[in-house]
């Protein structure tokens, strides 16, 4: 799994936290899985001593299939790989450029403002 890991991370570029609206790649071991997942929603569970979080993801198939996971800080933003009964698993946010070029010619026909009406 750490091979896999280190490859990837010459190939995607991450981020180092992880919020609901993030993009995350969730990685498994068995069954084999790489796949996108929008993060929903990240909850305290309010259940426990220590810091674990309720982190709701769809997984972006068709259908989507939604799904939560209760992780703590370092695992669901790939800080470390964990199991889950058993098997290794591996979460962490995607950063994508999200910088919008405008086109100038586009926005100068655009009219602004107020017009007057006789």
């Amino acid at each position: 799994m750490e091979e896999l890991i280190a490859e990837l991370k010459e190939h995607v570029q991450f981020k180092e936290t992880t919020e609901p609206g993030d993009l995350v790649l969730l990685v498994a071991k068995e069954p084999q899985m790489l796949v996108y997942a929008l993060v929903t929603a990240i909850e305290r569970d309010e259940t426990r001593k220590d810091e674990w979080w309720h982190v709701r993801m769809s997984i972006l198939t068709v259908p989507v299939q939604s799904l939560t996971w209760t992780l703590r800080l370092e695992q669901f933003t790939g800080k470390e790989i964990f199991t889950m009964g058993g098997e290794e698993r591996f979460v962490k946010a995607v950063s994508f450029d999200t910088e919008i070029s405008v086109d100038p010619l586009k926005q100068s026909k655009k009219k602004n403002g107020l017009r007057l009406v006789k």
